[in-house]
């Protein structure tokens, strides 16, 4: 199977944890956007949708899906994102599009947080995929410097602002064996908005696309 179908393959299997009637949050990326296409097939059995990007809420109003401001929303059932690498732990890192603060908030609100990947995203440990700090624009200079101290190597994301109009360091060469730890310590850095590492909120449910179909796995089974 190729990395789409794979994607597929997930995408309509986390229609089965999507709750009908309700609001459904739903992140942004490659894998996410099968899922939204995905989703305008039960459009009528869900109320609508808090997308945690600008092009995840334009594609699902494309599919005639309603989609709400989160601070409209009393309550988010679940939260349907993927993840540019995660761990058995379900930590991840989040954010190679450039929307992990938005999604991070979403994920927050969520009462339960369901990450759909193909295989290739389980990691031993993090932090291979450069991890995406987002940060004030005046704070740049600083931030990286502050990385460079952690041991990472910062490097701007040229020509990119987020949706919140900040701009992104992507932080190669980190080996995060602490994730808890360093999302902290990194969020404790002034000048930075979010940082890409989801473990203080990890997920609830990962679904794992592979040759063989769809694995489901939680942290006590991880």
């Amino acid at each position: 199977m190729t990395q789409d179908e794979l994607k597929q393959l997930v995408a309509r299997e986390a229609l089965k944890h999507v709750v009908e009637d309700a609001v459904v949050g739903v992140g942004s990326g490659s894998t996410v956007n099968f899922f939204i296409d995905a989703l305008a097939g039960i459009k009528g059995r869900i109320e609508g949708a808090v997308a945690a990007s600008e092009a995840s809420a334009e594609r699902l109003k494309r599919h005639g899906i309603r989609v709400f401001d989160l601070n409209s929303v009393d309550a988010l059932p679940v939260y349907v994102d993927g993840a540019d690498e995660v761990n058995e732990h379900l930590y991840m890192i989040k954010g190679g599009g450039g929307a992990l603060t938005r999604e991070k908030i979403v994920a927050a609100v969520a009462k339960r947080f369901v990450c759909i990947c193909d295989a290739s995203k389980l990691v031993q440990v993090l932090g291979k995929f450069p991890l995406p700090v987002e940060v004030v624009p005046m704070a740049r200079s600083y931030v990286g410097r502050e990385l460079l101290r952690l041991g990472g190597q910062p490097e701007l994301r040229e020509n990119f602002r987020t949706d919140n109009g900040n701009l992104i360091i992507d932080c190669h060469g980190l080996s995060i064996v602490d994730p808890p730890k360093l999302e902290a310590e990194l969020n404790n850095i002034a000048g930075v908005v979010s940082n890409g590492i989801f473990a203080r909120r990890g997920a609830d449910l990962l679904l794992l696309g592979g040759p063989q179909g769809v694995r489901s796995l939680t942290v006590t089974q991880a």
